[in-house]
């Protein structure tokens, strides 16, 4: 059918507050990007703009995936495994709660039991209790550091891992069987549904406890934390009391969920601004570091007093400290099979201090989902061991209580990691420097374009093939002579394939670009390899400056 039929379509079946909304969007543009096609469920889930139609997440589009969902269980699990449920977990975005709601009638109509928390919770919070709790699968609904406008459904396997292909590809041929949108049985039957509360997230809390270094042993230490309006705030505070961090300073305009983000732009900490009101609070009461982190509290944002200014690091900086911290930490315990687990488009300075340390390096693709996997994995194989697992996107995880990035986790030990340095009267900026010092100077940067509707996805796809095509061409000039070319589209090692470039140079620098797989982004990586931080920004500049000419970015 044409966008227009399936408008109509939608309008003969809809209910009168979506029939509303449809009837007065006027702008042409939107209702053809609204209904020209349908929100991809992917493995990574589904993850869009909320509205209606069926390019846009609401509660059809959630009973749609929920069906194919209950079908792939259905086929897939014994009854046996089918009984012991499928919990699921919401974040402060406007309509989680509803959807959790939606996909629970949709389940439990299908015979499936189903355990829901009772107020919002994070993500690593889903993928514990999925282990914790035995159940058979989870289902969590976010879009994690996505801006207000967007929402999303992950689900997760029996062993609390966000599904990743091999797993993903029966789910979503079920998701996609599904065509009867409004005959969708969505009664739901309560007797199947069992609510989860406090015992769950205080056995999470202390989960988290037993990965900490010091149990106490902690010199004083000024933190500003914020949830950013997110699902962060209670198990982030308790797990912080628990390890006897008592000078906890939470930003008041920020604590208590709202759906708007309304005091910043989008939330995620990774952004300077997301963190505006955590640093002004910080330099108000001389705090030693300031914690954010994002909706769903997979991801952690870190600042340090470095003098009289506050200096955020990056997701691969707080990568690299942690696993040298947490590698001299558990220097006595270390094997050969003792592995350190990042992304291909993760920086290489923790990779550095891991290898010599003695322990392995192991890279899976872009997404935690592809770490959890390995983690899975490693309880059968002898060779290796999980020790830590980090991502440049500011997401990590210590221990296997979970199997997926946990910003709850991460902020306690960042806490404890600059209270061990304050102890020594370093910060966690003067350690970095000790690092590059040691290790040598790497620099990590990325760009993100926003290319957005059927036009945005067309021109990603253009640029995708120029760069295929151009890597023979002597006239390339974007990447000046790489001295190897990656293309994860055609198999990299044992690696899934996936719509990615990456060049390596001679120098050890390398340059990734790809399309995210959860927003209508181009992204472009580099870890780069200089003399000094001056050398290494004026490098990328140049080439992010070529390659946005090259393609009118």
């Amino acid at each position: 059918m044409s966008y227009m039929d399936t408008y109509k379509d939608w309008l003969s079946w809809c209910d009168e507050e979506a029939k509303a909304e449809l009837l007065a969007i006027e702008d042409p543009k939107e209702l053809e990007d609204r209904f020209y096609t349908e929100l991809k469920f992917g493995t990574g889930g589904m993850r869009g703009v909320m509205g209606m139609g069926p390019n846009r997440m609401n509660k059809y589009m959630i009973r749609k995936a929920t069906k194919g969902f209950a079908d792939y269980l259905l086929a897939h699990c014994t009854e046996a495994e089918r009984a012991r449920g499928v919990v699921i977990a919401y974040d402060s975005r406007h309509h989680s709660q509803e959807f959790a709601q939606e996909a629970a009638k949709v389940l439990t109509s299908a015979g499936i039991p189903v355990r829901i928390f009772t107020e919002l919770q994070p993500t690593p919070v889903l993928s514990f209790a999925v282990r914790y709790l035995g159940a058979i699968a989870g289902l969590v609904l976010t879009a994690s550091h996505n801006p207000k406008e967007y929402n999303g459904y992950k689900v997760y396997d029996r062993h609390g891992d966000q599904i990743v292909p091999r797993i993903a590809n029966d789910l979503v041929q079920c998701v996609k069987a599904v065509r009867d949108i409004p005959q969708i049985e969505a009664a739901g039957n309560p007797s199947l549904v069992q609510e989860l509360g406090e015992e769950t997230v205080d056995a999470f809390v202390e989960a988290v406890y037993q990965t900490s270094v010091c149990k106490g042993d902690i010199a004083p230490l000024r933190i500003v934390y914020t949830p950013l309006h997110g699902a962060g705030n209670k198990p982030v505070r308790k797990v912080l009391a628990r390890a006897g961090f008592a000078d906890v300073h939470v930003v008041h305009e920020q604590e208590m969920p709202d759906g708007d983000f309304s005091t910043v732009k989008s939330p995620n900490p990774e952004e300077k601004s997301a963190l505006t009101l955590g640093l002004q609070l910080a330099e108000k009461i001389a705090a030693d570091i300031v914690i954010g982190t994002d909706p769903d509290s997979d991801r952690i944002g870190v600042g340090v007093r470095q003098g009289s200014e506050y200096v955020l690091l990056t997701g691969n900086q707080l990568g690299a400290l942690l696993a040298d911290f947490l590698l001299e930490a558990h220097k006595a315990e270390l094997t050969p099979a003792t592995t350190v687990l990042k992304t291909v488009v993760t920086g290489e300075l923790g990779a550095a201090i891991a290898r010599a340390k003695g322990c392995q390096v192991v890279e899976t693709l872009t997404g935690f989902k592809y770490i959890g996997d390995k983690i899975t994995a490693y309880e059968q194989d002898p060779t290796h061991e999980f020790f830590f697992g980090y991502e440049e996107s500011y997401g990590c995880l210590v221990g296997t209580y979970a199997q997926d990035k946990d910003a709850v986790g991460a902020a306690l030990l960042v806490a404890e990691m600059a209270a061990c340095y304050k102890k020594q009267g370093q910060t966690l900026c003067d350690r970095l420097d000790a690092l590059y010092r040691e290790y040598g100077y790497y620099y990590d940067a990325q760009a993100s374009y926003k290319l957005q509707g059927i036009a945005g996805k067309e021109k990603i796809a253009s640029i995708m093939d120029t760069l295929r095509g151009q890597q023979n061409d002597s006239n390339f000039d974007f990447i000046h002579e790489p001295n190897e070319v990656l293309d994860f589209a055609k198999g990299i090692a044992d690696l899934p394939t996936t719509n990615m470039l990456k060049y390596k140079l001679a120098d050890g620098s390398w340059i990734a670009i790809r399309p995210s797989g959860t927003e209508p982004k181009l992204k472009l990586y580099c870890s780069l390899v200089e003399k000094d931080e001056r050398a290494a920004k004026a490098k990328f500049a140049a080439m992010r400056t070529d390659f946005e000419q090259m393609f009118g970015l």
